[in-house]
C-alpha cells in the first residue's frame, strides 16, 4: 500500500470526484459511511458519543458519522469549535442534515465515560495552530476520556514538521485509505494510539499511476512474496543458513537468533560460536549444526565458507580485536548478501572502509543508537530518512530501521514502513531473533528485499501473537520464535 502526502490526498480526492465521477458531499458520505460502520463494529451502543467538529471537511465527516450513528441508536452529541458562518459548503451540508436530537454541547463536565470523537482539522494542517484550536486541543488532552480521531489526530501534519506541536492524543486513529507518514514516525507516531485503515474508494487508477517512495507493509504484500513449498524437496532444496554470533558470556544471542532461523523454513542452520559457549546451543537447539571457534569472541571464519547460502553476523559478537579482523576477512571472501546486526554494524561505524567491502545486497538491521554510529545525528524525521536512503544507495544494500513501524529502506530509495508489532518487543534479544529469521528467509530462497519485507512483518506477527498470549510486559524475546 503507498503512502501518500497531503498534497497528494487532495489530488486523489480531485481525482475520483472528477473521474468516478463522484460529486464531494458523496464522496463524504462514503468516507463517513465506513468510520461509522468500524464504530458500529467496534463501539457498544450504550456509550455515549461527543463529536468535536471543526470548520473543514474533517467536521462534516465527523457531522456525518454522527447523523449516521445516531439512526443506528447511538447517544450522539456535538461540539462546534467554529460559528456555522465560518464552515465550509460540505461541512455546513452535513450540519443542516443533523437530526434535531442530536444537541450541540460544551467541553466543560463531560463525564468521565463519554467517548470523544475527534474530527476537528484533517490533512490540510499547515504552520501554526491558532484559538480556539489551541486551547480546545490542550483542554481535550487533559481530560481522561477516550478519543478516536478521524483520519488522524488534530493538529497532527501529515509528513514532517510536527516537533513541539499541539496535538489531539488520540486512543485509536481511523486513517482513510492509507496511513499518513507521519502516524509512522517516532516524532508524532505517539499520538495515534491504535491505527485503523479505512477503506473510501478513492480511485485506484490515480494511486496505481501516483509515485510515492513510501509503501505501508499489508497481508497482500505478504501474500505476493511468499514462496511455496515442493512436495518432492529435500533439506538441501531451501538453502543452508550460517550465523556467525556470540562470544564468552554472549551465548544467549546466539541461541536466539538460531531459534529464529530455524523457524524460516530454510533446509539447515549453522551457527559459528565459541567452543566454551557450544552446549547451551547444543541442548536447545541439537537440530542446528556448529562450526566452532576455539578463541571465546569470533576470530575465525568458518572454512568452505562458499557452502552456505546465506550469512547473519553480528549479535552478541563483541568487538575483539581479532573479531574486527575476522570480519574483513569474511567480507574479502565471500559476496553474497549478509544479515549485518549490532556490534557487526558497530565495527563497521568504527571502521568506515569496511563498507566498501559490504555485498551488495547486504541486510543491515541497525537500531537508533547503532544508526546513528552510521549516519551520525539527525536534526528531525525527514533528515533521518534522507540519510538511510543515501545509506542505503551507496552501500547498494537493504537498511532495516527498528522500532515502532520498523522502516525498511531499499537501495532505490524505496521505504517500507511495518504495520506489525508493539511495544512488548522492546525486550532484549528481540533483534536477535529478527537477524536469524532474516537469514533463514534468504538461505530459503527469497531476495534481499522479499526477507527483509517477510521478516520485519512476521517478526512482528509474531510479537502480536505474543502479547495476546503472554501480555506485552510479560513476553520475551524467546516467545517470538515459538510465535514465529
Amino acid at each position: 500500500m503507498k503512502i501518500f502526502t497531503g498534497k497528494q490526498i487532495k489530488n486523489a480526492d480531485r481525482y475520483t470526484i472528477e473521474n468516478e465521477p463522484i460529486n464531494s458531499i458523496d464522496l463524504m458520505e462514503r468516507a463517513s459511511n465506513s468510520i461509522a460502520q468500524w464504530i458500529c463494529s467496534n463501539i457498544d451502543n450504550r456509550s455515549p458519543l461527543l463529536f468535536l467538529i471543526g470548520k473543514g471537511n474533517n467536521g462534516g465527516d465527523g457531522l456525518a458519522v454522527a447523523r449516521i450513528l445516531y439512526h443506528s441508536g447511538y447517544n450522539c452529541s456535538i461540539y462546534l469549535a467554529f460559528e456555522k458562518e465560518y464552515l465550509t459548503e460540505e461541512c455546513k451540508y452535513n450540519l443542516d442534515r443533523l437530526p434535531i436530537d442530536i444537541i450541540q454541547t460544551e467541553l466543560d463536565n463531560i463525564k468521565y465515560y463519554t467517548i470523544l470523537i475527534d474530527s476537528l482539522l484533517g490533512t490540510g494542517v499547515n504552520g501554526e495552530l491558532r484559538e480556539p484550536l489551541l486551547s480546545i486541543i490542550e483542554k481535550v488532552n487533559s481530560l481522561s476520556n477516550r478519543i478516536i480521531s478521524i483520519d488522524l489526530p488534530s493538529g497532527m501534519i501529515s509528513e514532517f514538521g510536527n516537533k513541539n506541536k499541539k496535538i489531539i492524543k488520540a486512543d485509536i486513529t481511523l486513517t482513510l485509505e492509507f496511513p499518513k507518514l507521519a502516524m509512522l514516525l517516532p516524532q508524532a507516531g505517539e499520538y495515534c494510539g491504535e491505527i485503523n485503515v479505512l477503506p473510501i474508494g478513492l480511485s485506484k487508477e490515480y494511486m496505481n499511476n501516483t509515485e510515492s517512495y513510501y509503501h505501508y507493509i499489508t497481508d497482500d504484500i505478504i501474500e505476493g512474496i511468499r514462496l511455496k513449498r515442493d512436495k518432492f524437496a529435500h533439506k538441501g532444496t531451501y538453502g543452508h543458513a550460517l550465523l556467525i554470533c556470540g562470544s564468552r558470556g554472549m551465548a544467549g544471542a546466539a541461541v536466539l537468533a538460531t531459534g529464529a532461523a530455524l523457524r524460516s523454513g530454510c533446509g539447515l542452520v549453522t551457527t559459528h560460536i565459541p567452543a566454551e559457549e557450544r552446549y547451551a546451543l547444543n541442548i536447545v537447539y541439537p537440530s542446528a549444526i556448529l562450526s566452532l571457534d576455539e578463541e571465546p569472541f569470533f576470530a575465525n571464519v568458518p572454512v568452505n565458507i562458499s557452502k552456505y547460502s546465506s550469512i547473519g553476523i553480528g549479535s552478541g559478537l563483541g568487538q575483539a580485536h581479532q573479531t574486527i579482523e575476522a570480519l574483513k576477512h569474511l567480507f574479502n571472501t565471500t559476496h553474497k548478501p549478509m544479515v549485518i546486526d549490532a556490534d557487526a554494524l558497530n565495527i563497521i561505524a568504527d571502521h568506515y572502509k569496511l563498507r566498501q567491502r559490504i555485498p551488495a545486497g547486504s541486510i543491515l538491521t541497525p537500531h537508533l543508537g547503532e544508526l546513528k554510529r552510521l549516519i551520525g545525528e539527525w536534526a528531525d524525521e525527514k533528515e533521518k530518512i534522507e540519510s538511510v536512503r543515501v545509506l542505503a544507495a551507496n552501500l547498494k544494500s537493504i537498511v532495516i530501521v527498528k522500532g515502532a513501524h520498523t522502516m525498511i529502506c531499499l537501495p532505490d530509495g524505496n521505504c517500507y514502513f511495518n504495520s506489525t508489532g508493539n511495544s512488548g518487543m522492546a525486550k532484549g534479544g528481540s533483534g536477535d531473533v529478527l537477524t536469524g529469521y532474516i537469514t533463514g528467509l534468504l538461505a530459503r530462497g527469497y531476495s534481499s528485499e522479499h526477507a527483509a519485507i517477510l521478516g520485519v512483518y512476521m517478526h512482528g506477527k509474531a510479537g502480536d501473537k505474543g502479547s495476546q498470549k503472554y501480555g506485552m510486559e510479560e513476553m520475551n524475546s524467546k516467545d517470538l520464535i515459538d510465535e514465529l
